[in-house]
């Protein structure tokens, strides 16, 4: 996979974030801290600036600058968590980017980094599920469509980890903004990277 398909990735990840901010703040606000939309937002646009201005010519540093923008642009836990996330993409592509592989090492460090799991009501119910499909041969479309399943799957979830957990029954029937957020990566992915993944 081309640095140049990847860079489109990337921008139509921020595109899709910006076309759905105020539905990611309004599932936020429900049960979080109602910033996850504008968050997200500000660091992807940071992302496509730094981009424009500095176009990579590696997986791997373009990778890296997407998760070091990241963690210095977004706030709360998802500056952190995507953050991670795409420096162990960075860490894990090689000169042919094996999207199964990098988005392994994204989940892992998600993982790490987040210490949740499955089931907790979390990006994770959104990103395990698309990897899955990618790790048995599906294709990327495949793997978004997982990542939706696995977001609507979080809607009758009570949360587990962060700030919505402290709402306990009240986190059920609203999807998990992290898990909604990483479907449109995934969204993103099938749109820019078809099948090539």
């Amino acid at each position: 996979m081309e640095t140049e398909a990847l860079t489109a990735w990337i921008r139509e990840f921020a595109r899709l974030i910006a076309l759905n901010k105020d539905d990611l703040t309004e599932l936020d606000s429900a049960i979080g801290d109602g910033d996850h939309g504008a968050n997200m937002d500000r660091g992807l646009k940071a992302v496509v600036a730094v981009l424009d201005a500095e176009p990579q010519e590696t997986p791997s540093a373009l990778f890296k600058k997407v998760g070091m923008t990241l963690i210095s642009k977004v706030g709360g836990a998802s500056g952190p968590l995507y953050g991670t996330a795409f420096l162990r993409m960075a860490a894990a592509a090689g000169d042919d980017v094996d999207l199964a592989k990098v988005l392994r090492a994204a989940l892992d460090g998600v993982v790490a980094r987040g210490k949740a799991e499955p089931g907790d009501k979390t990006m994770l119910d959104a990103l395990s599920p698309a990897v899955d499909v990618l790790e048995t041969g599906g294709s990327v479309q495949a793997a978004a469509d997982a990542a939706a399943k696995g977001r609507d799957a979080t809607i009758p979830l009570v949360a587990r980890k962060g700030r919505a957990s402290y709402l306990g029954e009240r986190s059920v029937g609203h999807a998990d903004p992290g898990a909604t957020s990483v479907t449109l990566l995934l969204v993103a992915a099938a749109t820019t990277l078809g099948d090539d993944g």
